[in-house]
């Protein structure tokens, strides 16, 4: 069976929870979602904000603390949110990546460190940081241990070693002196197993989906997703894209109908629908791709209208600023002034004016229409 470009869409917004707000707990929202993007500390929070009935951020505070979701550099090298038990999988299956980003870098080669020097401290960092440690109190105990103080040996260590952020306080949780610990994890499978949990839990929250859109998201090369797919065998469906393209899905997955209603949202920055897949189209019109996804990698804040994203948002003082690339109909403006206004609302008690320092965007984007949506 061949599935539309608009049925891809609304499967993606469904497994998202973008098509209605569901009323789940914090933890199991994550879980749902697989990974959402936390490199900007404020984005899991408004993230979720868009995806669950009655979301309240002290919620995700509380999860951080108790560890029950956690974050960690993860897929593309990036600081991800996930739940817990899913965190040694996709640790186990992203290492090499982590590694290979930082051991040949100059910022660590110039520590004069050979990669066996540097995997004989991993034990002694992770004693040391059983408990939340602060960076300075890391490099302190690294240039004792070495007798000699280099920002790069720290610096490769916190990528890829077994370590999660520890919340710090702050609007986020992470907002203060950044700390790390010690993953607290149960047994991490071995690296084929890990592959498949990983490419099973991509599907639950991304399918259907291809190899190569497993690939993009995760930066694992095709072969490696496609051993993982070729093992899981039986346990996964088959589906036609638009394109003719092989897609895969688990059994019974969710698949609403084309015509299902999408309301709209004002995604965070880095959502991971816009980078889920390797033709960004599913989400974002073609024409729109290099204005939300700049080339220097920022994602900025969108506003998704009937699935699509339709422009960007910003808060500025008075509420929420809407730049759409197109013309909009009034009854979507009046749809995204209702989300402003509760946007706005969320944000009073925490940052007002989230994600302030990427406005020099805006002097650079065409527009169809801006207006100001009133808190």
């Amino acid at each position: 069976m061949t599935l539309s470009a608009k049925r891809l869409n609304r499967a993606t917004l469904g497994r998202q929870l973008l098509l209605r707000r569901e009323a789940l707990e914090v933890t199991e929202g994550v879980r749902r979602v697989m990974a959402l993007q936390a490199q900007e500390a404020a984005s899991p929070y408004l993230a979720l904000w868009n995806r669950l009935a009655r979301f309240e951020p002290t919620d995700l505070d509380a999860a951080f603390t108790k560890r029950t979701v956690v974050k960690a550099s993860l897929m593309r090298i990036t600081l991800h949110t996930v739940h817990v038990d899913d965190y040694p999988a996709l640790h186990q299956v992203m290492v090499s990546s982590l590694r290979a980003a930082r051991l040949g870098d100059p910022r660590f080669t110039g520590s004069g460190l050979t990669i066996p020097d540097l995997d004989a401290l991993l034990p002694h960092l992770t004693d040391f940081m059983a408990q939340p440690r602060t960076r300075a109190e890391v490099e302190g105990m690294l240039a004792a241990r070495l007798g000699f103080q280099h920002p790069g040996v720290w610096w490769a260590l916190r990528t890829f070693a077994p370590l999660w952020h520890a919340p710090s306080g702050g609007p986020w949780s992470f907002g203060l002196r950044p700390s790390f610990v010690t993953a607290r994890s149960p047994l991490t499978p071995d690296r084929a197993e890990a592959v498949q949990h990983l490419v099973r839990r991509y599907l639950e929250a991304f399918g259907p989906a291809s190899i190569q859109d497993v690939a993009q998201f995760t930066r694992l090369s095709r072969a490696v997703v496609r051993d993982a797919v070729n093992a899981l065998g039986g346990e996964l469906q088959r589906w036609q894209g638009p394109d003719g393209s092989n897609l895969y899905d688990l059994p019974g997955a969710w698949l609403p109908d084309e015509d299902t209603p999408a309301p709209p949202r004002l995604l965070p920055m880095w959502d991971s629908t816009l980078l889920a897949y390797q033709d960004r189209g599913r989400v974002i019109p073609p024409d729109y791709r290099r204005l939300v996804i700049r080339q220097n990698g920022d994602v900025l804040p969108t506003l998704l209208v009937d699935g699509y994203v339709a422009g960007v948002w910003r808060a500025v003082e008075g509420g929420i600023e809407a730049t759409a690339f197109h013309p909009l109909p009034e009854e979507v403006w009046a749809g995204l002034a209702s989300e402003a206004g509760a946007l706005v609302a969320f944000l009073a008690g925490r940052d007002p004016s989230v994600y302030r320092r990427y406005t020099h965007w805006w002097g650079r984007l065409p527009v169809a229409d801006i207006r100001l949506l009133p808190g």
